[in-house]
């Protein structure tokens, strides 16, 4: 996407120029299945910014790779602030010189906020994808989101109405991974994926594919596996790995969990669910993939503590986990800061793998969740993001 002069006319029926940008393997996966849909709708589409291997893949022209905001909280962003500025300032630089139909902002609100303001300053329409988490915190971003979007991609079916009592345009397009991912996992295909028996019990272990969660969440992951293997020998694990990630991860696994049948994957985190038994999972989208994989899970975070007294203070909703705040309730256990020990997390894991029952009523419960949010998102992001584009 070479800059070149503002046009007014509409794109060509099958062309969109478009800007985008994700962060991290979630926003890379969410991103390159909004595309897919595009594509479908304007076969000469055309899109550049930063974006991670699964956009690549579809044509996506990554300026910079999305690694460059796997961040979270002000410690990282400080640590790396002249760079982002720098990395946002270029980029906004070249898409208004580049005049894009559209811009799309997929999550990596701290990011794209910005950017998306100066872009709709400019003239340029900017959507943004995956509604910020206003109802659980900082219910202040509604105004940061007016003065950035144009209009916002809701996953989940109460956002529309929030956004709207402030005069925010917004559509519910259901969640894409509910679409991707089947109603009735194949367990069995999986496990013969990934060679594991078929008569094992399997832990998928998901400490986080951010640089910080790997720092601190993946040691009490792992430990908390080594105390598994050390009560019940004949469980396996898996630990799917983002990209770039496994020079990380390595050496925590010798440290800190030696010995333990601990199978390191190159991403694959579908196929880890899908053979699973259970999950220690780190708060997030994965929690979401886990749950629409009808999986049970134990629900761990840890942020540095600045950043733990912060949101404990923004925080207004007693869950953390996507589960059980859809479900409103805690049909999962959640093990967060100085809880998310590893006596606990194998604790806790140990209660799902016992308790068939239990194991049970969570799946059927996680089954009317998929239902809920299986909707044709791409289609109807498309459809949105034509209105955004002809207005």
């Amino acid at each position: 996407m070479s800059p070149e002069p503002a046009r007014t006319n509409p794109p060509e029926p099958d062309a969109l120029r478009l800007g985008m940008v994700a962060g991290e393997t979630s926003g890379d996966l969410l991103a390159s299945l909004l595309l897919q849909g595009l594509k479908a709708r304007w076969p000469a589409l055309t899109a550049g910014g930063i974006g991670g291997p699964k956009m690549v893949a579809l044509g996506f022209d990554a300026w910079w790779p999305a690694e460059k905001l796997s961040l979270f909280g002000y410690v990282d962003v400080l640590m790396n602030y002249r760079e982002l500025v720098g990395i946002r300032n270029a980029l906004g630089d070249r898409l208004i010189a580049g005049r894009p139909d559209v811009f799309i902002g997929v999550d990596a609100p701290d990011f794209n906020f910005g950017l998306e303001r100066r872009l709709k300053q400019a003239g340029i329409k900017t959507v943004h994808f995956v509604c910020p988490s206003i109802w659980a915190w900082r219910p202040e971003r509604v105004e940061t989101i007016k003065a950035s979007a144009d209009h916002v991609l809701c996953l989940f079916p109460f956002e529309p109405e929030l956004l709207h009592a402030h005069g925010i345009p917004a559509t519910y397009v259901g969640h894409p991974l509910a679409q991707v991912i089947p109603l009735e996992p194949d367990r069995a295909a999986a496990r013969g994926a990934l060679n594991l028996p078929e008569t094992a019990q399997v832990v998928a272990l998901l400490p986080g594919s951010r640089r910080s969660e790997i720092k601190l969440i993946a040691p009490r992951v792992l430990a908390a596996a080594a105390i598994l293997h050390r009560q019940r020998a004949g469980l396996r694990f898996v630990l799917p790995v983002a990209p770039g990630m496994r020079a990380l991860v390595e050496p925590l696994l010798e440290r800190h969990a030696p010995g333990v049948p601990i199978d390191l994957l190159d991403g694959r985190s579908h196929d880890a669910l899908a053979a699973c038994d259970v999950t220690i999972v780190a708060s997030g989208t994965a929690t979401l993939e886990a749950a629409l994989y009808k999986r049970p899970m134990v629900i761990t975070y840890v942020v540095g503590w600045f950043n733990a007294l912060r949101m404990k203070r923004l925080r207004l909703q007693p869950w953390a986990g996507l589960p059980n705040v859809l479900c409103r309730e805690f049909v999962v256990p959640e093990l967060i800061q100085e809880d998310a020990t590893p006596d606990a997390l194998a604790r806790a894991t140990i209660e799902w793998l016992d308790d068939e029952a239990r194991r049970e009523t969570v799946r059927v419960r996680f089954n009317e969740l998929h239902h809920l949010l299986r909707r044709d998102t791409v289609r109807e992001s498309a459809d949105a993001i034509a209105q955004v584009v002809k207005a």
